[in-house]
């Protein structure tokens, strides 16, 4: 039977270590890790924290390579070994999707670990972007252990595939402080 799709997925921070939490989408309750800063209603570039507030999911990033195309609503497509994403303050391109090589401060997308194997891009700083303001704010899988990030959300290999079920071009994900 296939999941049926989620309007909000909301992102719990635990009471007892805020760098770490629960995401809960319809039935589903997955562990997940948040930054090492917990989260922050006042987000900036390298603090560390999750921003709080709710936001679209705009499209997921999967390493076809590694795994079979995940079944999701959402634009979904491939990473290229050319694909990175610019955290430089200073760069015009500054939290957008870039083409490598790259002289500007980045990070790359096509990565030897597997952190980046499945990535959903969050809605955060978008619309208009504010350099300074935080950059590359994803959902992407998680270290063993579910270690804290730099400030993005992380979860196992196969929760985020049963989430990315759950997920519409319509589904928001609120990070709740």
């Amino acid at each position: 039977m296939k999941p049926s799709r989620v309007n909000v997925i909301r992102v719990y921070r635990s009471p007892v270590d805020h760098r770490r939490g629960r995401i809960v989408a319809g039935n589903l309750v997955i562990p997940c890790a948040l930054g090492r800063s917990g989260t922050s209603h006042a987000k900036r570039e390298g603090d560390g924290a999750a921003p709080v507030g709710r936001f679209k999911l705009l499209e997921a990033f999967y390493r076809a390579d590694r795994d079979p195309r995940p079944r999701t609503g959402l634009k979904l497509r491939p990473i290229r070994r050319t694909d990175g994403w610019s955290d430089d303050p200073s760069d015009h391109r500054y939290n957008c999707l870039i083409t490598l090589p790259c002289s500007t401060r980045h990070e790359a997308m096509w990565r030897d670990d597997h952190l980046y194997d499945v990535v959903i891009d969050i809605a955060w700083n978008r619309g208009p972007i504010v350099k300074g303001r935080g950059s590359a704010f994803f959902l992407h899988l998680g270290r063993k252990g579910l270690t804290p990030t730099d400030g993005c959300v992380v979860v196992e290999k196969p929760m985020i595939r049963r989430l990315l079920e759950r997920i519409g071009p319509h589904t928001q994900i609120e990070i709740v402080g």
